[in-house]
């Protein structure tokens, strides 16, 4: 993938020269926790015993596609989570179970095992969710510890009526929202949860983001398969908030927003080998929003591919918000046929025109970006670095950074505004425009240190 020194000079040289966040919910839909719960650290399981299998079939489910099995499922996992020994509740092969919104609550008595081959389905868009159940999540995880959610099959969000709502982006007039009611579900969502592991299943037509973890410390993802069509609106991936210690690992995903997105609180995520896209690429943030505190650290993504896709790698934050983003390391990327490859907007605003200007800002700062390579679409500059007036970006680094257009020869001088930084290696295109070395001086007010 690197050039040799001399092909950078000819290349270089040959371009330039010839072209210039949970709501009541029905009782009945809650799990109830076992009595007493267990502290979390914790564990009576054997490892070499044989784990007891509780078969949601065997609590009422029908499995045929249309019965309801919401209480089936909230039985079995109450059996399940109150054994002392290992135990795998088990959505078999060759059934379709169609659940409600429902809650699952933890402090279980064993390391759980929710073992899904068969497919889990939810009810067929907003007329069909029943009245007084929260229209915002269907499939939540609350205070579970060690649990590891698995297997073959597939989550079947339904969400084509979701996007349908008049209130989505897509559905009006040049993209414009309409009034009416917006709320839309989350597929799985893991609540003040430690120690979870997520692999195997497959989630499609989420009908908002498919996973989204609150509050949550030590989670494992791995070999998840996540699609949804490239317009509808909000699916995103995975979305973590308050969360840390994250592994994502050997993921595809294919949505109409974000692949994965990285919200406040967060720290120590590590994404390796995601295929990201069609997508609105991997992204920390928004942030700052209504002037919030927002603090964001460690974070590395590397060995991904990005394709045909808005975004590549984007820190998005929102005018008057504080805190800091740092610390985050983007290493060998290639992307492919994608608009922004490179991107920090510290204007991000949701209706243009709408956002005021505001002095305080999140700060960034000791972002790398190492071996980016491939092409983008030259409708965008392969880089667009916008920084706070009033708080610069500092300690931006770019290292073997090689986007070519996808189409045609000419390359698009990348975009800076108050952005500061290193370039240890020539890139392409030249990041002339990255001011070197630190500012003369950085405002301390409005900025918490993180």
């Amino acid at each position: 993938m690197g050039l040799s020194s001399f092909t950078f000079f000819f290349l270089f040289f040959g371009f330039y020269t010839h072209f210039g966040l949970v709501n009541p919910q029905p009782f009945d839909h809650v799990s109830i926790a076992p009595s007493p719960a267990p502290q979390p650290a914790v564990s009576t399981r054997i490892q070499s015993a044989t784990p007891r299998v509780c078969d949601v079939r065997s609590f009422g489910c029908v499995g045929d596609g249309v019965t309801d099995d919401t209480q089936g499922f909230k039985m079995a996992w109450d059996s399940a989570c109150s054994n002392d020994e290992p135990t795998v509740l088990l959505v078999p092969k060759h059934y379709t179970f169609m659940i409600q919104s429902t809650i699952f609550t933890g402090g279980c008595r064993n390391n759980l095992v929710f073992q899904i081959e068969g497919t889990i389905m939810a009810p067929d868009g907003p007329r069909m969710w029943p009245k007084g159940m929260s229209m915002r999540q269907w499939l939540v995880f609350y205070r579970v510890n060690g649990m590891s959610l698995q297997g073959g099959g597939v989550i079947d969000g339904r969400g084509e009526k979701w996007w349908d709502l008049p209130c989505k982006p897509h559905k009006g007039p040049n993209g414009t929202t309409l009034p009416g009611p917006c709320d839309s579900p989350v597929s799985i969502r893991f609540f003040m949860s430690t120690n979870v592991t997520v692999k195997g299943v497959k989630l499609k037509n989420s009908p908002q983001f498919n996973f989204r973890f609150d509050g949550c410390h030590g989670v494992h993802i791995e070999s998840v398969n996540i699609k949804a069509p490239s317009l509808s609106p909000n699916t995103d991936g995975i979305h973590i908030e308050n969360t840390n210690d994250v592994t994502i690992y050997n993921t595809l995903v294919a949505t109409g927003d974000d692949c994965v997105s990285i919200g406040a609180g967060s720290y120590n995520v590590d994404i390796k080998n995601i295929t990201c896209g069609p997508s609105h690429g991997i992204s920390i943030g928004s942030l700052g929003m209504r002037n919030t505190r927002a603090c964001v650290s460690n974070i590395t993504v590397m060995d991904s591919v990005i394709k045909h896709s808005d975004n590549g790698v984007r820190i998005k934050t929102w005018q008057g918000g504080f805190g800091s983003v740092s610390n985050v390391r983007f290493i060998n990327i290639h992307m492919d046929n994608v608009r922004n490859p490179v991107m920090i907007d510290q204007y991000y605003c949701q209706s243009k025109g709408m956002c005021p200007n505001q002095t305080s800002a999140v700060r960034i700062s000791n972002i790398i970006y190492e071996r980016i390579w491939g092409t983008y679409d030259v409708r965008s500059p392969a880089m667009h670095l916008g920084c706070s007036d009033s708080v610069p970006c500092t300690n931006l680094t770019f290292s073997e950074v090689e986007l070519m257009p996808s189409q045609g020869l000419n390359i698009v001088s990348p975009f800076c505004w108050n952005a500061y930084g290193f370039l240890p290696t020539l890139t392409i295109p030249p990041v002339f425009c990255l001011l070197e070395g630190d500012p003369d001086s950085l405002p301390n007010t409005d900025i918490v240190q993180c």
